[in-house]
C-alpha cells in the first residue's frame, strides 16, 4: 500500500525540481540577454547622422493632461522655452481633466497670449480611449508634419526640437526617441530603484536593440513621430494598455524606422508613492503582453529575419519574468522535501546567482556615474546595496507584477490608470495634499501579507532542517515584500 503514495511523492518531487529549474534557467536566460544587449550597445553600428535642414519642417508639440494641476504650470512654463521658430510650432494641450487643471491651463495661455506662440487647447466630452484617444483627437487637427509628445511629467531641454527634428531628412525615419532622465531620483530609496532600472532600459536594452538592428520602442514621451508615419501604421489604438509599444511596432513593421538618440536626455520626474509606481507597473507589465498578443502574429507572418522575429518575441514578452520569477518562488518552498525524497545533491539546485553576476554588470556599468568614488575596487562595492535593494524591490513587486501579466495573457480588460505627479523635484518637496493618490488595493496587500509570513515560515524550517541553499533567495523575497508592505501602507496612512 506504501508503494502508491511513494510513487507519488516521487513524481510530485521531480516535477517540483524540474519546474524549478526550468525557472531558473529561464532567468538565467534573461539576465545573459540583458548582458547581450547591453555589448552590443557598447559595439553600436554608425548612428545614421543629422543632416542639415533648409527649412524647419512645422512641428505639433502635443501634451496630453489628464488631471495635472500640480505640474500643469510648469510644464507649460517650460515648452514655451522650446528653440523653434514660432511660426513653425503649434502647442496642442490635449486636456481631458475634470479638475481645476483646466483652469490652470487657461490662465497660462491668457500670460502667454501676446508672445506669439500657436497654443490650442483641446477638451473633448469624454475621455475615450485615454491617451491613446486623446493623441489620436489632436492629430486630426494637427497642423504639423512632425508631432512631438511630451507626458505631464516631462521638461524637455530648449533644444530639443533642434537636436532631434534634422534626424528626419532620413524619408525612413518614423520616430525619434530621446533618453529619460530623472529630475528626483535621489529623493528615496524608491525613486532611486526606479532610476537604475530605466537607465540600464535606455542604456543597454534600447541602446542594444538599435545596434543589433531590431524592433525598437517609442517610449511614449520624450520623442518625435513623423503624422505620415502615425497615419500609415493605423493611428493611434486604445486596445492595450501601452499605446506607445503597440504602435511602435506596427510602424516598424510598415518598413519606418526610429531612431534612438542616447546622447540626448529629456528630464522627467519619477512616481514618488508606492501605488502610483504599483500602477505604473501594471500598465506595463500587462500592457506589454496585451500587445505581444496584437503584434506577435503580424510579426511572424512578415519577412523579417528568424533572428529578428524571436528577439521581438523576448522583447514583448520580457514583463512574463515576472511570472517565472513566481514559479520559481512557489517551486522553491518544496524544494527542500523533494530532494530530500530523491537523494540528490542540493548544491546543484542553487544556479540563481549565475544570471546574477552578469545582471550586477550592466546595473552596475549603466548607473556607475551614481557613484562618488573615483576607486574602481570601491566603486563596485559602493554599488552593491544599490542593486541588492533593486532586487528587493523588482522581488517585492514580483506578484504584483505577475499578476498583471497573467491577466494580460488571459484577456481581463482593464482601465487606463495614469501615474501620478506631484511637482517633486528636490528631496525637501513633499506631497502636500491625497489629491491624486491612488487607494490601496487591499486584496493586492493581503496576499503580499501571506508570501512575506510564508518566507518567514519557510526560511525557519530550511534552517531547522539545515538546508541552506535557498535561504538568500527566500531572504531577498523576503526583504522586498516588507519593503513593498512598508512602503503601501506608509502611502496609505500619509497625514498631510
Amino acid at each position: 500500500m506504501s508503494a502508491i503514495p511513494d510513487i507519488i511523492s516521487g513524481l510530485f518531487s521531480w516535477l517540483v525540481i524540474v519546474v524549478y529549474l526550468t525557472s531558473v534557467i529561464l532567468i538565467n536566460i534573461y539576465c545573459f540577454i540583458q548582458l547581450w544587449l547591453f555589448f552590443k550597445a557598447r559595439n553600436k553600428k554608425i548612428q545614421k547622422t543629422k543632416l542639415p535642414l533648409t527649412e524647419w519642417p512645422f512641428v505639433t508639440v502635443q501634451l496630453p493632461v489628464y488631471n495635472e494641476k500640480y505640474v500643469i504650470e510648469r510644464l507649460i512654463d517650460n515648452i514655451v522655452l522650446l528653440d523653434y521658430p514660432l511660426e513653425k510650432l503649434e502647442i496642442q494641450i490635449l486636456d481631458d481633466s475634470t479638475d481645476k487643471t483646466s483652469d490652470l491651463i487657461r490662465q497660462k495661455l491668457i500670460q502667454y497670449n501676446n508672445k506669439g506662440i500657436q497654443f490650442s487647447h483641446l477638451q473633448r466630452m469624454q475621455r475615450s480611449g485615454y491617451k491613446a484617444g486623446a493623441l489620436k483627437a489632436g492629430l486630426e487637427s494637427a497642423k504639423g508634419e512632425l508631432i512631438a509628445i511630451f507626458d505631464a511629467d516631462f521638461l524637455p531641454l530648449p533644444d530639443f526640437l533642434k537636436q532631434t527634428i534634422p534626424y528626419f531628412s532620413d524619408p525612413n525615419t518614423g520616430v525619434v526617441q530621446t533618453r529619460w532622465e530623472h529630475i528626483n531620483a535621489d529623493y528615496s530609496w524608491m525613486t532611486m530603484m526606479q532610476a537604475l532600472q530605466l537607465n540600464v532600459h535606455f542604456m543597454a536594452e534600447q541602446s542594444g536593440r538599435q545596434s543589433a538592428g531590431l524592433f525598437l520602442q517609442f517610449n511614449g514621451t520624450g520623442g518625435v513621430w513623423r503624422k505620415k508615419t502615425i497615419l500609415e501604421a493605423g493611428n493611434w489604438q486604445d486596445d492595450t494598455l501601452t499605446e506607445d509599444l503597440d504602435l511602435s511596432y506596427r510602424a516598424q513593421i510598415k518598413g519606418w524606422e526610429i531612431q534612438y538618440l542616447m546622447s540626448i536626455g529629456t528630464p522627467s520626474e519619477l512616481p514618488v508613492e508606492m501605488n502610483g509606481l504599483k500602477a505604473q507597473q501594471f500598465r506595463w507589465m500587462k500592457g506589454g503582453v496585451e500587445t505581444a498578443k496584437k503584434i506577435l502574429p503580424k510579426i511572424f507572418s512578415s519577412n523579417f529575419p528568424f533572428t529578428i522575429k524571436m528577439h521581438a518575441v523576448i522583447h514583448l514578452l520580457n514583463s512574463s519574468v515576472f511570472l517565472i520569477l513566481m514559479t520559481c518562488f512557489l517551486s522553491s518552498l518544496f524544494m527542500a522535501s523533494a530532494i530530500g525524497f530523491l537523494g540528490v545533491s542540493v548544491k546543484i539546485m542553487a544556479l540563481l546567482p549565475l544570471g546574477l553576476i552578469s545582471l550586477f554588470y550592466v546595473y552596475y556599468s549603466c548607473n556607475v556615474q551614481l557613484l562618488k568614488t573615483k576607486n574602481p575596487i570601491l566603486k563596485v562595492f559602493a554599488f552593491l546595496p544599490y542593486f541588492l535593494s533593486f532586487l528587493a524591490l523588482s522581488s517585492g513587486l514580483s506578484y504584483h507584477n505577475a499578476r498583471a501579466v497573467w491577466l494580460g495573457y488571459i484577456g481581463k480588460k482593464s482601465g487606463f490608470i495614469r501615474t501620478p505627479k506631484f511637482n517633486i523635484m528636490k528631496k525637501e518637496d513633499r506631497i502636500k495634499q491625497p489629491s491624486y493618490l491612488q487607494g490601496t488595493d487591499r486584496n493586492i496587500l493581503f496576499i503580499e501579507l501571506i508570501i512575506a509570513g510564508i518566507l518567514v515560515i519557510s526560511m525557519i524550517h530550511h534552517i531547522s532542517i539545515g538546508v541552506y541553499h535557498f535561504i538568500y533567495f527566500h531572504l531577498m523575497l523576503f526583504l522586498g515584500y516588507i519593503g513593498i508592505i512598508y512602503y503601501t501602507l506608509k502611502d496609505a496612512f500619509r497625514r498631510y
